[in-house]
Protein backbone atom coordinates (compact mmCIF):
# COMPACT_ATOMS: atom_id res chain seq x y z
CA UNK A 1 0.00 0.00 0.00
CA UNK A 2 2.72 2.49 0.98
CA UNK A 3 4.96 1.56 -1.95
CA UNK A 4 2.40 2.13 -4.72
CA UNK A 5 3.46 5.02 -6.94
CA UNK A 6 0.37 7.21 -6.28
CA UNK A 7 0.86 6.89 -2.52
CA UNK A 8 4.59 7.59 -2.81
CA UNK A 9 3.80 10.79 -4.71
CA UNK A 10 1.32 11.77 -2.01
CA UNK A 11 3.90 11.08 0.69
CA UNK A 12 6.39 13.24 -1.24
CA UNK A 13 3.88 16.11 -1.04
CA UNK A 14 3.87 15.79 2.74
CA UNK A 15 7.65 15.45 2.92
CA UNK A 16 8.01 18.65 0.88
CA UNK A 17 6.37 20.75 3.61
CA UNK A 18 9.41 20.93 5.96
CA UNK A 19 11.62 21.76 2.99
CA UNK A 20 9.31 24.60 1.98
CA UNK A 21 9.33 25.99 5.51
CA UNK A 22 13.14 25.89 5.60
CA UNK A 23 13.44 27.66 2.24
CA UNK A 24 11.28 30.53 3.46
CA UNK A 25 13.84 31.15 6.20
CA UNK A 26 16.54 31.74 3.59
CA UNK A 27 14.79 35.11 3.10
CA UNK A 28 16.43 35.71 -0.27
CA UNK A 29 15.57 35.76 -3.95
CA UNK A 30 17.19 32.36 -4.37
CA UNK A 31 15.20 30.98 -1.44
CA UNK A 32 11.95 32.30 -2.92
CA UNK A 33 12.64 30.74 -6.31
CA UNK A 34 13.67 27.42 -4.76
CA UNK A 35 10.56 27.42 -2.57
CA UNK A 36 8.38 28.20 -5.59
CA UNK A 37 10.04 25.38 -7.53
CA UNK A 38 9.54 22.86 -4.73
CA UNK A 39 5.94 23.99 -4.30
CA UNK A 40 5.31 23.63 -8.04
CA UNK A 41 6.70 20.08 -8.07
CA UNK A 42 4.66 19.15 -4.99
CA UNK A 43 1.50 20.69 -6.48
CA UNK A 44 2.05 18.79 -9.74
CA UNK A 45 2.15 15.50 -7.81
CA UNK A 46 -1.43 16.26 -6.73
CA UNK A 47 -2.51 15.89 -10.35
CA UNK A 48 -0.03 13.11 -11.12
CA UNK A 49 -0.94 10.73 -8.28
CA UNK A 50 -4.63 10.91 -9.16
CA UNK A 51 -3.93 10.37 -12.85
CA UNK A 52 -1.71 7.35 -12.18
CA UNK A 53 -4.18 5.88 -9.70
CA UNK A 54 -6.98 6.08 -12.27
CA UNK A 55 -4.83 4.83 -15.16
CA UNK A 56 -3.47 1.83 -13.26
CA UNK A 57 -6.50 1.33 -11.01
CA UNK A 58 -4.31 1.53 -7.91
CA UNK A 59 -7.03 2.64 -5.53
CA UNK A 60 -6.74 2.23 -1.77
CA UNK A 61 -8.47 3.47 1.35
CA UNK A 62 -5.11 4.75 2.56
CA UNK A 63 -4.67 6.82 -0.59
CA UNK A 64 -8.16 8.30 -0.33
CA UNK A 65 -7.39 9.30 3.25
CA UNK A 66 -3.88 10.61 2.63
CA UNK A 67 -4.40 12.61 -0.57
CA UNK A 68 -6.62 15.40 0.85
CA UNK A 69 -4.48 15.51 4.00
CA UNK A 70 -1.35 16.09 1.91
CA UNK A 71 -3.07 18.85 -0.09
CA UNK A 72 -4.24 20.67 3.02
CA UNK A 73 -0.85 20.41 4.74
CA UNK A 74 0.91 21.81 1.67
CA UNK A 75 -1.50 24.69 1.11
CA UNK A 76 -1.96 25.61 4.78
CA UNK A 77 1.75 25.58 5.63
CA UNK A 78 2.64 27.63 2.55
CA UNK A 79 -0.06 30.24 3.15
CA UNK A 80 1.01 30.62 6.78
CA UNK A 81 4.69 30.96 5.90
CA UNK A 82 3.95 33.41 3.07
CA UNK A 83 1.95 35.52 5.50
CA UNK A 84 4.67 35.36 8.14
CA UNK A 85 7.27 36.60 5.63
CA UNK A 86 5.00 39.37 4.23
CA UNK A 87 4.58 37.73 0.84
CA UNK A 88 0.89 37.80 1.71
CA UNK A 89 -0.08 41.00 3.50
CA UNK A 90 -2.82 43.58 3.91
CA UNK A 91 -6.26 42.68 2.63
CA UNK A 92 -4.83 39.70 0.75
CA UNK A 93 -4.74 37.90 4.09
CA UNK A 94 -8.55 37.69 3.87
CA UNK A 95 -8.71 35.27 0.91
CA UNK A 96 -5.98 33.21 2.60
CA UNK A 97 -8.14 32.99 5.74
CA UNK A 98 -11.19 32.05 3.64
CA UNK A 99 -9.25 29.23 1.99
CA UNK A 100 -7.95 27.90 5.31
CA UNK A 101 -11.37 28.04 6.97
CA UNK A 102 -12.95 26.23 4.03
CA UNK A 103 -10.31 23.49 4.17
CA UNK A 104 -10.94 22.93 7.88
CA UNK A 105 -14.73 22.90 7.42
CA UNK A 106 -14.66 20.47 4.51
CA UNK A 107 -12.21 18.21 6.36
CA UNK A 108 -14.53 18.01 9.36
CA UNK A 109 -17.51 17.37 7.09
CA UNK A 110 -15.71 14.62 5.19
CA UNK A 111 -14.62 12.98 8.45
CA UNK A 112 -18.20 12.85 9.71
CA UNK A 113 -19.58 11.60 6.40
CA UNK A 114 -16.93 8.88 6.28
CA UNK A 115 -18.27 7.68 9.63
CA UNK A 116 -21.70 7.14 8.09
CA UNK A 117 -20.12 5.67 4.94
CA UNK A 118 -20.98 8.56 2.63
CA UNK A 119 -18.49 10.03 0.17
CA UNK A 120 -18.80 13.45 -1.45
CA UNK A 121 -17.11 13.49 -4.88
CA UNK A 122 -14.89 16.39 -5.90
CA UNK A 123 -16.70 18.68 -8.33
CA UNK A 124 -15.14 19.99 -11.53
CA UNK A 125 -15.34 23.54 -10.17
CA UNK A 126 -13.41 22.46 -7.09
CA UNK A 127 -10.67 21.05 -9.33
CA UNK A 128 -10.42 24.36 -11.17
CA UNK A 129 -10.31 26.14 -7.82
CA UNK A 130 -7.43 23.97 -6.67
CA UNK A 131 -5.50 24.56 -9.89
CA UNK A 132 -5.92 28.33 -9.73
CA UNK A 133 -5.09 28.32 -6.02
CA UNK A 134 -1.82 26.45 -6.62
CA UNK A 135 -0.78 28.83 -9.40
CA UNK A 136 -1.62 31.88 -7.27
CA UNK A 137 0.36 30.60 -4.28
CA UNK A 138 3.33 29.85 -6.53
CA UNK A 139 3.35 33.45 -7.79
CA UNK A 140 3.01 34.75 -4.24
CA UNK A 141 6.01 32.71 -3.10
CA UNK A 142 8.16 34.32 -5.79
CA UNK A 143 6.69 37.74 -4.99
CA UNK A 144 9.10 40.64 -5.39
CA UNK A 145 11.87 38.25 -6.43
CA UNK A 146 10.24 37.92 -9.84
CA UNK A 147 11.33 39.77 -12.98
CA UNK A 148 10.64 43.49 -12.96
CA UNK A 149 8.67 43.46 -16.23
CA UNK A 150 6.08 41.05 -14.79
CA UNK A 151 3.68 41.99 -11.94
CA UNK A 152 4.27 38.68 -10.17
CA UNK A 153 2.83 39.70 -6.81
CA UNK A 154 -0.26 41.27 -8.39
CA UNK A 155 -0.90 38.12 -10.44
CA UNK A 156 -0.64 36.00 -7.32
CA UNK A 157 -2.88 38.27 -5.26
CA UNK A 158 -5.54 38.46 -7.99
CA UNK A 159 -5.47 34.69 -8.41
CA UNK A 160 -5.82 34.18 -4.67
CA UNK A 161 -8.90 36.45 -4.54
CA UNK A 162 -10.52 34.54 -7.41
CA UNK A 163 -9.62 31.21 -5.78
CA UNK A 164 -11.18 32.40 -2.53
CA UNK A 165 -14.39 33.26 -4.40
CA UNK A 166 -14.48 29.79 -5.94
CA UNK A 167 -13.67 28.38 -2.49
CA UNK A 168 -16.84 29.95 -1.07
CA UNK A 169 -18.95 28.53 -3.91
CA UNK A 170 -17.54 25.01 -3.73
CA UNK A 171 -17.52 25.09 0.07
CA UNK A 172 -21.22 25.96 0.06
CA UNK A 173 -21.92 23.13 -2.39
CA UNK A 174 -20.05 20.63 -0.19
CA UNK A 175 -21.78 21.90 2.94
CA UNK A 176 -25.24 21.73 1.38
CA UNK A 177 -24.66 18.19 0.11
CA UNK A 178 -23.12 17.11 3.41
CA UNK A 179 -25.90 18.55 5.54
CA UNK A 180 -28.41 16.75 3.32
CA UNK A 181 -26.67 13.44 4.03
CA UNK A 182 -26.50 14.25 7.74
CA UNK A 183 -30.21 15.09 7.84
CA UNK A 184 -31.13 11.82 6.11
CA UNK A 185 -28.89 9.87 8.47
CA UNK A 186 -30.55 11.46 11.50
CA UNK A 187 -34.02 10.76 10.10
CA UNK A 188 -33.09 7.13 9.49
CA UNK A 189 -31.74 6.82 13.03
CA UNK A 190 -34.87 8.41 14.47
CA UNK A 191 -37.09 6.04 12.46
CA UNK A 192 -35.34 3.03 13.96
CA UNK A 193 -35.77 4.07 17.59
CA UNK A 194 -39.56 3.52 17.95
CA UNK A 195 -39.28 0.10 16.33
CA UNK A 196 -36.57 -0.82 18.79
CA UNK A 197 -38.70 0.24 21.77
CA UNK A 198 -41.70 -1.64 20.40
CA UNK A 199 -39.72 -4.85 20.08
CA UNK A 200 -38.38 -4.39 23.59
CA UNK A 201 -41.86 -3.91 25.08
CA UNK A 202 -43.29 -6.92 23.25
CA UNK A 203 -40.67 -9.20 24.73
Amino acid sequence: MLTSLPNLLTLFRIAAVPGLVALFYMASDLGNWLAAGLFAVAAFTDFLDGYIARATRQYSAFGRFLDPVADKLLVSATLLMATAFNQISGLVILPAVVILCREITVSGLREYLAGIQVSVPVSQLAKWKTTLQMFAIGFLIVGDSGPGFLPVRLIGETGLWIAAGLTLITGYDYLRAGLGHIDRAEQAAAAKKPAGRERASST
